[in-house]
């Protein structure tokens, strides 16, 4: 054997091998290999798609007008501070939607405008009369919220799918303010929709206990008597406070009641400056979520303990009071918890809402499909009848057309699909049903490549040239033909996975990958049959 020959000889070998390996984890054998084989050996193969494997199909809008809200809020909370750190005296201050208005003694007007030009370039004054002004966001600033918030909840959301641990999940933005999500295998879809959707606002406020309102609360309340009792009072506290609810959950008999709580509506510590989450568990099992705060957070923590000895500090997730404990002494090393009636399952969803970060505003699902596995296993059914019948008929005609010839280059389809398949697996590329329509093609390109090749071949030797120097030529005469139509069939493949999204991706994935496998196989595969069958012996006759 030559060493050219043997040289690619080796590389097919190789190649072969290699395909194998990476494709064991994507077979049934896999399951009966010993242990010790996923160590050494690739662990991880093939995952099917949302189509093939069932699961969830999701569209969410980002609500970004809640984000600009929230951030209007937030500079007005900035704002209050900063007029009375320069002793500026406000008889009022508060946010009409998108708008800050806030009356003061019109004296103090140039302190004012300058304050606002120092401090507060994203605000700009929309009317203003003597001694009030009403302050809104520049149109730039309110535009890069809203292109924020949608990319913001995109991390987010993919923190907390990664948290909950579903592999293979797409996720993406769809137009300005939509996020696609694709849940392969997902068997608790409510809980997913919940965890995704949960904007997770964590807040620390502390709780008036000195109103003479309090009085009046009651202990508990049925969930239907809450709205109510939250209608009667709302008009009656002191515009610094608000009516928050504790929810219950009788652990015998699993009645819910819900405890009123009347609290700051500043809060004095939000949780995006925590660093951990993670459950715990307490004297009696019960779990809890123990929380760790980054270096400001651990400060301002300690400050709010100490200043706030004998107070309760409510935790507000989402405007719920999850506990609100008593304050006993100041608290630093910057760890907390969060207890209340949880089970394992609410514990680990809060730890993950709070590891993952809050949504910066909420998203509402405008889509939701469930596909359910029986649909998976009958695409899957139809599609290897499908190409299996495919494959068939191609093999067959091949052998009656091109004899032995023929049947080599039903070997070379059968290797390209099996590189193809390797190659899948090594990248633990998602397979999906468009995906089987691009291998099916693949294998329809793999036959014609080979056609064009014994053609030209059957020229050569009709025109009385030995069987080794028709091969030869065979190969030299198809190859510009082969390469030309498949780099063409690579550029549209590349075009489809750059432009496309979903589905078309998987189908540009497994079109590009076989039409590069195809080249080799057609043009390198064959051939070194041919050679080596030349190598020992010197044919006088080709069965083509």
């Amino acid at each position: 054997m030559k060493r050219e020959v043997k040289g690619r000889f080796l590389i097919i070998l190789t190649a072969i091998i290699l395909s194998v390996l990476f494709l064991l984890p994507s077979t049934p054998l896999y399951s009966i290999l010993p242990d010790w084989w996923g160590t050494i050996f690739p662990d991880k193969g093939i995952t099917l798609g949302l189509d093939l494997r069932g699961g969830m199909h999701l569209i969410l809008e980002v609500e970004g007008e809640k984000a600009v809200e929230n951030a209007i809020e937030r500079n007005m909370a900035s704002l209050k501070d900063a007029l009375k750190d320069e002793e500026i005296t406000i008889s009022s201050i508060q946010r009409e939607g998108r708008e800050i208005s806030f009356s003061f003694d019109s004296g103090d007007n140039e302190k004012i405008t300058e304050l606002l030009d120092d401090k507060y370039a994203s605000l700009v004054t929309s009317r203003e009369e003597s001694g009030e002004k009403v302050l809104t966001f520049r149109k730039s600033e309110e535009k890069r919220i809203l292109d924020m918030a949608t990319l913001q909840a995109l991390e987010t959301i993919r923190n907390r799918i990664d948290e909950f641990g579903v592999t293979e999940p797409l996720i993406q933005q769809q137009g300005a303010n939509q996020i696609l999500i694709q849940l392969p295998g997902v068997k608790e879809p409510e809980r997913a929709i919940e965890l995704i959707g949960k904007t997770a606002q964590l807040e620390f406020k502390l709780i008036n206990e000195t109103s003479a309102l309090l009085n009046q609360f009651p202990s508990r309340l049925n969930p239907e008597e809450a709205e109510q009792f939250f209608d009667e009072f709302k008009d009656k506290i002191d515009p610094e406070d608000e009516i928050l609810f504790g929810r219950n959950v009788d652990k015998d008999t699993g009645d819910v009641t819900k405890t009123p709580y009347l609290v700051k509506k500043q809060a004095v510590l939000a949780g995006d400056l925590l660093t951990d989450a993670r459950v715990s568990f307490g004297e009696f099992n019960d779990p809890y979520v123990s929380i760790t705060f980054d270096p400001l957070g651990s400060k301002l923590f300690e400050k709010v303990t100490d200043e706030n000895r004998r107070r309760r500090l409510a935790i507000v997730l989402d405007k719920s009071v999850k506990s609100a404990p008593r304050i006993q002494e100041k608290i630093s090393g910057g760890q907390a918890q969060i207890t209340g009636t949880f089970t394992t399952q609410e514990a680990n969803d809060l730890a993950i809402f709070l590891r993952a970060g809050a949504l910066p505003a909420p998203v509402r699902i405008i889509q939701n499909v469930t596909v359910g596995p029986s649909l998976g296993k009958d695409s899957i059914q139809k599609g290897l009848i499908a190409g299996l019948f495919g494959s068939l008929m191609v093999v067959i005609f091949m052998v009656v057309y091109y004899r032995l010839s023929g049947l080599l280059a039903d070997i070379a389809m059968a290797l390209n699909l099996i590189l193809l398949f390797g190659a899948l697996a090594a990248l633990n590329a998602t397979l999906t049903l468009p995906g089987i329509a691009g291998i099916i093609l693949t294998a329809g390109l793999a036959v014609d490549a080979n056609v064009l090749i014994l053609e030209r071949i059957r020229e050569e030797l009709r025109a009385g040239r030995p069987v080794r120097l028709a091969i030869d030529a065979g190969y030299s005469k198809a190859f510009s033909s082969i390469f030309d139509s498949n780099v063409t069939t690579l550029i549209t493949g590349f075009a489809l996975f750059m432009f496309g999204t979903g589905p078309i991706k998987g189908f540009a994935v497994t079109l590009s990958l076989g039409v590069m496998i195809n080249l080799f196989t057609s043009l390198v595969g064959t051939k070194v049959v041919y050679d080596l069958i030349n190598g020992r012996k010197r044919l006088e006759h080709l069965s083509i």
